[in-house]
C-alpha cells in the first residue's frame, strides 16, 4: 500500500477515488457584487441612513445627559417627587434655561425614538404599502407630538384662574 499525500489527492481525486471535480454538477455560480452608482448632485438613500446611524448615537449620548441630569436635579437636589406640582412646573418653566433643556430632552427624545421605529418598520413591514402608511402614521404623530409639546412650553401661562 501507498500512502498518498494531500497534494496527489486533490489532483487524482477524494481519498476513495472519486473525483473532485464533478461534471454532471458543476460548481454555482456566484454573482458579481452590486456596481456602485455614480454620486449624482443629490443625496443617495445610502448617505442618509449613515446620517440616521450617526444621530442615533449623538442623540443618544445628549439624551443620557438630559435625562440624567433632569432626574438628579429633579428627584435629588429639588427634594423628590412630592414637590412636583403646577407651581413647580410654572416656577422652572419662567426660566429660559429649563425651557430649552424641556425643549431639547422633548425634540431629541422624539426624533431619536422616531428614527428607531422607523428603522423597526423598515425591517419588519414586508409590503411597500403597508410600510408607506406606518411611517405616515408614524410621521405625523411625531410632528404632531414635537409641535404640541413646544407649544405648551414656550406658551404655559402660569396665571391660569
Amino acid at each position: 500500500m501507498s500512502e498518498t499525500t494531500s497534494a496527489e489527492t486533490t489532483a487524482a481525486g477524494g481519498p476513495d477515488g472519486v473525483s473532485l471535480y464533478d461534471v454532471d454538477h458543476p460548481a454555482p455560480v456566484i454573482e458579481p457584487p452590486r456596481k456602485r452608482t455614480k454620486k449624482t448632485g443629490r443625496a443617495s438613500r445610502g448617505n442618509f441612513e449613515m446620517q440616521a446611524w450617526l444621530f442615533m448615537r449623538l442623540s443618544g449620548i445628549v439624551l443620557v445627559v438630559l435625562v440624567l441630569g433632569h432626574l438628579l436635579i429633579q428627584l435629588v437636589l429639588d427634594g423628590g417627587v412630592s414637590k412636583i406640582g403646577f407651581a413647580f412646573v410654572a416656577g422652572r418653566w419662567a426660566s429660559p434655561f429649563w425651557q430649552v433643556w424641556d425643549l431639547l430632552m422633548l425634540w431629541l427624545a422624539m426624533l431619536h425614538g422616531a428614527n428607531g421605529l422607523r428603522t423597526v418598520i423598515n425591517d419588519y413591514a414586508q409590503r411597500d404599502n403597508t410600510r408607506f402608511w406606518l411611517k405616515m402614521l408614524l410621521y405625523t404623530a411625531t410632528v404632531f407630538t414635537v409641535l404640541l409639546g413646544t407649544l405648551v412650553i414656550f406658551t404655559f401661562d402660569p396665571n391660569i384662574s
